[in-house]
């Protein structure tokens, strides 16, 4: 017969365990946190205004006006800089869901045709200056300098072909054309020569050479022919990325054909942001997507396999679950990284197609020379707080860096050696 003792030991368990559940914590479940919200909005489209009669214009040659983060906050607040937007939103607005082979021959005006005959031309000028012999630097070729001289040289005939008149008119306008292929001084290449050529070509709207019922045509078949022109230019004479952040910025010379392929895919039905890690879309669909073609080709020019590697910035952008998402990036990225950069901008040059604010600083005051007259080296003085700054352009950062060598000089080093058997060539940190 069980004892009263017998009975309490058995109670005592049952107590000790409710009085344990009582003193646990109660779990939930981890939830991962949401993304933090964008606090600057996305840029708009302004409205573009029909062009003025050309009798209001006042033709000569342009020249730099942004000298002082004074100047710059000018711009910055000023018509042109809304115009600016208003003409490279409206292009990316042209595209959207259009692949490029949705452009048809017939398609295309006779100013797109000669846009693109004038193209055709520029190429033909590359293949009559040859590069140096440079042994196996992957540094600027000065040959580059000869192939700028020719062009310049030949371009007035082609503007006159365009139909722009009178003579003063050529010489504002092809200022921006000659500047959209890189500097002669520096032999590098970055946005703001890529904003260039999207200058010149609101040039020619201003003149009224081209008109919005060719904003589509101007990126898929303008734009794109541009682009393999300047692989064609940057494989031949080395081009230095101007102002490169290594692997740390989006690409080391192009910005655009991510805005604007944005633009194409943004309700695209099964090509998704981290489809930019699958090899056969990027060769099937890299043709008719700018923003796909321009990552084959990255990936075709960096010695490091994966983006993550190598483009850690576009890798992060792969994972945005929309293609609106990286449009609206992109658009961010336009006007903080390009229009806000005064690095960027004090090359920026003004005539009277692109006007400047009355009150901006003249190159002349300040004693600074041309774009054209840079000296060897590319320092570009400016004004900060009244006195004179000096900033190395094709550096590290915003200023005052170290030369970069090019991700495509490498490329095409590396598979010379390779293919003739020699020792492959030491990779360039963060290229």
């Amino acid at each position: 017969m069980p004892s009263s003792t017998d009975n309490t030991l058995k109670e005592r368990p049952a107590v000790a365990i409710s009085d344990l559940r009582d003193r646990l914590p109660k779990l939930t479940p981890r939830r991962r946190p949401p993304p933090a919200a964008n606090p600057l909005p996305v840029p708009e489209t302004p409205n573009l205004p029909p062009p003025p009669e050309l009798s209001t214009f006042s033709f000569k040659k342009p020249t730099r006006r942004i000298l002082s983060p004074k100047d710059h906050d000018l711009f910055l607040s000023s018509p042109t800089y809304n115009l600016l937007l208003a003409f490279v939103f409206g292009l990316t607005e042209s595209v959207v869901d259009t692949p490029v082979s949705a452009v048809k021959d017939s398609d295309l005006s006779p100013a797109v045709k000669n846009i693109l005959d004038i193209l055709d031309k520029v190429e033909d000028v590359v293949k009559r200056s040859p590069p140096e012999e440079q042994g196996d630097s992957r540094f600027g070729n000065r040959g580059f300098r000869d192939f700028i001289d020719l062009a310049g040289k030949e371009h007035i005939g082609w503007h006159e072909q365009l139909g722009i008149r009178p003579k003063e008119a050529i010489t504002e306008s092809s200022t921006y054309f000659l500047q959209s292929f890189g500097n002669r001084t520096r032999i590098d290449y970055g946005s703001g020569h890529e904003l260039n050529f999207m200058i010149w070509l609101f040039c020619l709207y201003q003149l009224r050479i081209i008109t919005p019922s060719d904003f589509r045509p101007v990126v898929l078949r303008v734009f794109t022919r541009y682009l393999t022109l300047m692989r064609k230019i940057q494989s031949t004479y080395y081009l230095e990325p101007a102002g490169s952040h290594g692997v740390w910025g989006l690409d080391d010379y192009q910005f655009l054909p991510f805005l604007f392929g944005s633009s194409q895919l943004l309700h695209h039905p099964f090509i998704r942001p981290l489809s930019i890690h699958q090899s056969l879309i990027l060769e099937e669909y890299g043709n008719d997507y700018l923003y796909l073609g321009q990552v084959n080709f990255v990936n075709s020019v960096k010695n490091v396999e994966g983006l993550r590697w190598h483009s850690p910035m576009l890798d992060d952008i792969s994972s945005a679950k929309s293609w609106s998402k990286v449009e609206a990036g992109m658009r961010r990225m336009f006007v903080a990284e390009v229009l806000k950069k005064l690095p960027v901008m004090q090359h920026f040059l003004f005539g009277s197609l692109i006007p400047a604010v009355d009150e901006m600083s003249k190159e002349e005051e300040f004693g600074v020379p041309s774009e054209e007259e840079d000296p060897e080296g590319g320092e570009v003085v400016v004004m900060v707080d009244g006195m004179k700054h000096v900033h190395q352009m094709n550096s590290w950062g915003d200023c005052c860096g170290i030369k970069v060598p090019s991700s495509v000089a490498a490329a095409l080093e590396m598979k010379k050696r390779m293919g003739g058997g020699g020792e492959g060539l030491r990779r360039i940190p963060f290229d």
